[in-house]
């Protein structure tokens, strides 16, 4: 049968060529050359502010200049990390990637003079520059610019510790990205004959529903990253090391100050949510103990994890999932399901299980252009499809966002996780539904009951595994066996000991970890899942009504704060308990179904 949708993304209708678009260079050249005249431009007024010019129209004229910027940087941003993405081995895009970030880093060098013009000017000129149309629309991101600026260093400094984080910083990053490149992982076929795969295809058989696949698998994914992890952990060092002196010299005394403000959280909500989640524990270490004994094994392995269960076990073609995903998302809204017929269709979506690609997936915009491209590695099992459902939910997110203002836009990654995790519930919660044969059921359960596993315990491992290596790295640096060891500590506390078989260089494979452009990208998934669950559950009692005020929740998530979005448009208090454990309660019920349906197997 001819397949229906692409299974690779078109990346030529943003700048055709890859990275050798003679296009992107053209933009490259010309974002270089408004962030240099932006920059002259608030020099020369911070050295000499100009007589007989209104600050205000000043203020109006560098807002719109950053605007324009942002946007187009956000674009290149994109368009380098999807070439880096499909070919990690592309040297052209990997000096595409340098000079962008170079960029990057110039650009925020100048945001910090603009924040700072920010910070110097009066408050009753502020007020009065808010109330104008153009600044009005971006009042929360305008003003949460300018507090931020009263925390950071002088202008010079900051701008000076971003231009040595290209080479420093963000190259240690970089640096972790070659490693994955070279990483090479061996595995029978069915022939027999051993292969090599990479990163992203061998990921894909640790969720094997042949369980011999999977433990020999998983064997050879931790012996690889065994050799790689004195590589990986001299660079995860020189990261945390980066940004504890950068905290250090800023006054700031907590390493959780930067991912909290960027996810506009308060320490008071991330304790709350993270009691909730530790009180529902015990219902999974059920679940957990069940899966053992369906599996045959006394207690699971870190492999075991993720094994499907029934009818999971089927590989789905990716035109099946494709239908699936969107009849799901067509009961809920069909401007969503429109929406993502149209990512199918005309290739914003990369799925093709092809050597050279990198693991993992995630949605990326294209704001300039209006558009998203979605990327991951699809081998047909159920995890894939809610992978897929996954990032849909974040292209969709961006897709209503599109029409407001630049700095509107930039929703931090614990909202952006909602939009995301809540389309994994439409389609995983419609479809246990409508199921009629057990073995389906099982399978649909089980694969739900996962992601609770993943968020409430895996996320939680990695919460505890970076809150401790950054106390330890505060003394110095940290040994590849102590991070080892630090990582099955972690297992072992937020599993509650239900595992056998844990996974030590779980930090080593994990590209999170290696992030430079988000701290702690590890808590707001969490976050994302039972903010998300709260959502969907009042969208079950309000129907099809509710996919208005979802859009309307959506747009808000750039222009507040977490607690000022969820008291708007839910009317709840997320620094609370109450909250969060009714959201956590709806795994409780996931668990009691599941074991009644196994109680004979």
């Amino acid at each position: 049968m001819e397949q229906l949708y692409p299974m690779k993304w078109d990346l030529d209708v943003f700048y055709e060529g890859g990275s050798g678009s003679s296009s992107f260079g053209n933009e490259l050249n010309a974002l270089e050359a408004d962030i240099k005249k932006l920059s002259a431009d608030l020099t020369a007024w911070a050295d000499s502010p100009s007589e007989g010019i209104n600050k205000r129209d000043k203020l109006s004229e560098w807002t719109s200049a950053v605007q324009s910027i942002l946007l187009r940087l956000r674009q290149s941003e994109s368009f380098v990390s999807c070439l880096l993405a499909q070919q990690v081995k592309d040297t052209a895009a990997m000096g595409l990637n340098d000079k962008v970030k170079t960029l990057a880093a110039k650009f925020n060098g100048v945001l910090t003079s603009y924040d700072e013009q920010l910070r110097l000017t009066d408050d009753e000129e502020w007020q009065h520059w808010l109330k104008g149309d153009e600044a009005a629309s971006l009042a929360f991101s305008l003003n949460e610019r300018r507090d931020a600026a009263k925390e950071k260093l002088t202008p010079a400094l900051e701008a000076l510790a971003g231009e040595l984080a290209v080479d420093g910083y963000h190259g240690w990053g970089d640096f972790y990205n070659t490693i994955v490149s070279r990483a090479r992982f061996e595995a029978a076929d069915t022939d027999g004959t051993i292969k090599s795969l990479s990163a992203g295809q061998m990921h894909n058989r640790l969720s094997s529903g042949d369980r011999s696949v999977r433990e020999a698998s998983f064997k050879e994914w931790e012996r690889e990253w065994g050799e790689q992890s004195e590589l990986c952990g001299e660079a995860l060092n020189r990261l945390a090391g980066f940004r504890l002196k950068l905290y250090d010299r800023r006054g700031w005394s907590s390493v959780l100050k930067e991912p909290l403000a960027m996810n506009r959280m308060s320490e008071a909500t991330l304790q709350a949510m993270w009691t909730a989640v530790n009180e529902a524990k015990s219902e999974l270490v059920r679940y957990m103990e069940r899966k053992a004994k369906l599996l045959g094994v006394a207690k699971l392995d870190w492999h075991d994890v993720e094994a499907p269960l029934g009818s999971a076990s089927r590989t789905v073609p990716y035109d099946e999932a494709a239908s699936f995903i969107l009849d799901r998302f067509r009961e809920f809204s069909p401007d969503l399901s429109d929406f993502s017929a149209m990512a199918f269709r005309d290739g914003w979506i990369e799925v093709e299980d092809r050597a050279g690609k990198r693991p993992g997936g995630f949605c990326t915009a294209f704001p300039k252009s209006g558009q998203t491209r979605i990327f991951m590695t699809y081998s047909g099992t159920a995890s894939n499809i809610s992978t897929l459902a996954h990032e849909l939910g974040h292209a969709y997110h961006q897709h209503v966002m599109n029409d407001l203002p630049p700095l509107a836009q930039e929703y931090a990654m614990n909202v952006a996780e909602t939009a995301s995790t809540f389309a994994e519930l439409i389609v995983s919660d419609s479809a246990l539904q409508a199921a009629v044969d057990e073995n389906e059921k099982l399978a649909l359960l089980d694969d739900k009951i996962q992601r609770s596993v993943a968020f409430f315990m895996n996320i939680h491992a990695r919460f505890l595994f970076e809150t401790r290596f950054y106390e330890l790295r505060r003394q110095g640096m940290v040994s590849h066996a102590e991070l080892s060891k630090l990582m099955e500590e972690a297992q072992q506390e937020a599993f509650c000991g239900a595992l056998n078989e844990l996974h030590p260089h779980f930090w080593a494979s994990k590209l999170h970890f290696y992030l430079t452009d988000v701290p702690f990208y590890n808590f707001p998934y969490t976050f994302g899942y039972l903010f998300s669950s709260g959502i969907y559950a009042v969208a079950q009692q309000e129907g099809a009504a509710f996919a208005e005020r979802y859009v309307a929740l959506l747009r808000d998530t750039g222009r507040m704060t977490v607690e000022e979005l969820a008291s708007k448009h839910l009317g709840v208090r997320l620094d609370e308990l109450e909250f969060w454990r009714g959201a956590v309660a709806l795994t409780k019920a996931d668990v009691d179904d599941f074991l009644a349906l196994t109680t004979d197997q």
